[in-house]
């Protein structure tokens, strides 16, 4: 694979012959030869957020080939993008304008203002952060990419469907078998060759010349001018030390959502989930999203829990992250949230991320409501693997005095454990009570029955600081905590040491693993657990070589109805969808699909069942487009059930509503975005 500055018929499908929607159209010969010039390999810089001003299109990767280039185009991006903000100000407010308001509201004592206009700033900040959110630099960039065209006939024709593939190598430098091992990077794409990653994303290994389809899964999908971006897990095999390839297609406007099966279960909604592996069930706060429980799936079904009331916090087995203020005041702790602050969750077969941040509670919060130490948190839950991750940062906002902070505390009920064990700084497992002089080297801890082979451990992976002094690594495990059992504790700040600088961070990365274990074996595979989760695969771009040994592999990539064979043409049903209109805009005459709410479209005989989202919880209800009606357009508008059964073939048409992934106005389509003046 090449940097591709790509040629129309590289880059242009005309609807006659591709069978593209109208929905996905891609940009007209001319303009993508000016999108391909302008493209380059860099990842995507940040731009300065004014309000819902000035850069909203933020995201073009820049500069040209020449500088005289350069110049223009800069030239003509700003003066667009000034055009589209003038028609945004005069349908929303900036965010320095709302600070002024939220000024003046505090200096007249107007509090429930203050508090409105509160709230509207972190609708701001939200929508900030779909629009300018920098994801860091892709390991492929946009221009990076080959054409399934130019594939040997046996790897073309398996692949049929698809238009273009980026390489990625996966490479294991420490010698470990991997099973399964969950891998992800971040790639760039240009817009022009998709319509929705989520849906036409393939991952595919090459082996022995026979292409095999590995499960994945696409998140953080975003718009940044002429480019889309994605994360990308997927799974991947490795017998150690070897280097293999793996071909990520893309750009099929048939594709459909993958329906990829996994252990990984996930109920509830919000942060409060449960979420289920072949090796245990996690239960999460519907308070605070903290771990509350765990049930270890083996013959007798252990629960690790804490009991009792707490603090007056609802209990459960992760406590941390918090700190104490000077003098021993109070502790302040992000378990006596009475909800999330702020929190993200991505939902996927291969992985359910939680992320939480915020500012820790008072006892009586919130009478004191300190602004010194944001907490940023995340769990990390796997398929078929027996851990989860947990990935912190605590920052501090300001200089300030403390007692100590903690992110790590763990108090389980009961003695369900017989013995303890812990890691030194080598690596190697040890049993019983910590030394002293190993007190704070730790680098992993926990707890072990000697009878039932249940276990539950820590396993440190990063700690580091920035803007401070090299952390503490202690956590000693303890028996017996204040009438509970088993607890352990990590404090990063060294002893003695009381003020915590404006700007050190706090990093924190730790697997917690419920593996079988017992004194003969299990030392040597903790060990190897914690040595592969320190030394993942290796992953770079790369171009396809030796072609030659392309061999034909069994079935194909597309399901049915994804390879331009389906029994009612896909474009039709696109084309259909764009006669179905929002009429809460009076003038846009805007569809549901330049909207982005249409996710999905499948195609089973007769039977089309139909995929949406809605812009947010405020309007709930989805069957308003499936079955409502409206003549406020300037042009005529029909519900969802109306024109999918005009189309001809169509017997059935089902609507589905989904909250997952949530809608944000990275989904619109250009034209859409014309529309909105954005």
């Amino acid at each position: 694979m090449k940097k591709n500055s790509p040629s129309k018929s590289g880059l242009v499908l005309r609807e006659s012959d591709s069978g593209i929607s109208s929905s996905e159209r891609f940009f007209s010969e001319e303009t993508s030869e000016k999108v391909s010039e302008t493209l380059n390999s860099d990842g995507i810089k940040r731009r300065k957020f004014l309000g819902m001003g000035l850069m909203g299109l933020a995201g073009l990767s820049l500069p040209l080939g020449t500088k005289a280039e350069g110049k223009t185009a800069i030239e003509n991006f700003v003066k667009e993008s000034v055009s589209m903000a003038e028609s945004v100000t005069s349908q929303s407010d900036s965010f320095e304008d709302k600070m002024k308001m939220l000024q003046k509201a505090w200096d007249k004592k107007d509090y429930r203002l203050a508090r409105a206009l509160t709230n509207s700033l972190r609708i701001s900040e939200l929508q900030a952060q779909a629009e300018h959110e920098d994801l860091g630099t892709p390991l492929l960039g946009a221009n990076q990419f080959d054409t399934v065209a130019s594939l040997p006939a046996a790897w073309k024709n398996w692949a049929k469907g698809w238009m273009y593939y980026k390489v990625v190598n996966l490479e294991e430098k420490a010698g470990i078998k991997r099973k399964a091992e969950p891998v992800e990077i971040l790639l760039s794409f240009l817009a022009t060759q998709t319509g929705s990653l989520a849906r036409e994303i393939r991952v595919v290994e090459i082996k022995d010349g026979v292409l095999t389809e590995v499960i994945s899964q696409v998140f953080s999908e975003i718009r940044r001018g002429a480019e889309k971006i994605c994360k990308l897990l997927f799974l991947a095999d490795n017998q150690g030390k070897e280097k293999r390839s793996y071909l990520i297609f893309y750009g099929n406007p048939d594709a459909e959502l993958p329906n990829y099966q996994s252990d990984l279960k996930v109920t509830g909604e919000g942060y409060g989930l449960d979420i289920e592996n072949e090796y245990f069930t996690a239960y999460l706060s519907k308070q605070t999203g903290q771990l509350a429980r765990l049930i270890l799936k083996r013959e007798h079904g252990l629960e690790v829990y804490s009991g009792g009331q707490g603090h007056g916090e609802p209990a459960g087995i992760d406590w941390a992250h918090d700190y104490v203020t000077e003098d021993n005041f109070q502790k302040v702790r992000i378990s006596l949230w009475e909800e999330c602050p702020d929190f993200e969750v991505v939902r996927g077969p291969i992985c359910t991320i939680i992320r939480r941040w915020g500012l820790p509670y008072s006892p009586v919060h919130p009478i004191f409501s300190a602004a010194r130490m944001n907490m940023d948190i995340e769990y990390r839950f796997y398929a078929g693997l027996p851990y989860f991750h947990k990935i912190g940062h605590m920052s501090a906002l300001k200089t300030f005095d403390m007692v100590y902070v903690r992110d790590d505390e763990w108090v389980i009920t009961g003695q369900s454990f017989t013995d303890q064990m812990w890691m030194n700084s080598d690596g190697k497992v040890q049993f019983g009570v910590v030394p002293e002089e190993s007190a704070d080297k730790l680098w992993g801890v926990g707890f072990f029955n000697k009878d039932t082979r249940d276990s539950f451990i820590g396993l440190f992976l990063d700690h580091h600081t920035d803007g401070f002094q090299e952390p503490s690594h202690g956590g000693s495990p303890s028996f017996y905590y204040k009438w509970h059992g088993q607890f352990w504790q990590r404090m990063p700040v060294p002893k003695g040491v009381k003020t915590i600088p404006e700007g050190a961070v706090f990093h924190q990365k730790n697997a917690y693993v419920t593996l079988p274990f017992d004194t003969k074996d299990g030392p040597a595979k903790i060990e190897g657990l914690r040595k592969e989760l320190m030394n993942p695969l290796s992953s770079a771009s790369s171009e396809l070589n030796n072609t030659a040994q392309a061999k034909e592999s069994p079935g194909r990539l597309a399901r049915l109805a994804e390879a331009q064979d389906s029994p009612i043409p896909k474009e039709l049903i696109w084309k259909a969808l764009r006669d179905v209109k929002d009429p809460q805009f009076y003038k846009s005459d805007i569809s549901i699909v330049d909207l982005g709410l249409v996710y999905d479209v499948t195609v089973r005989g007769g039977l089309v069942k139909v995929l949406i989202a809605m812009p947010h919880r405020g309007r709930p209800l989805g069957t308003y487009f499936a079955y409502g009606s409206n003549v406020v357009h300037p042009t005529t508008s029909k519900n969802i059930l109306t024109a999918v059964y005009e189309v001809p073939g169509v017997k059935k048409v089902i609507m589905e509503q989904t909250w997952y992934p949530g809608w944000s106005s990275n989904m619109l389509t250009d034209e859409g975005r014309k529309k909105l003046g954005i």
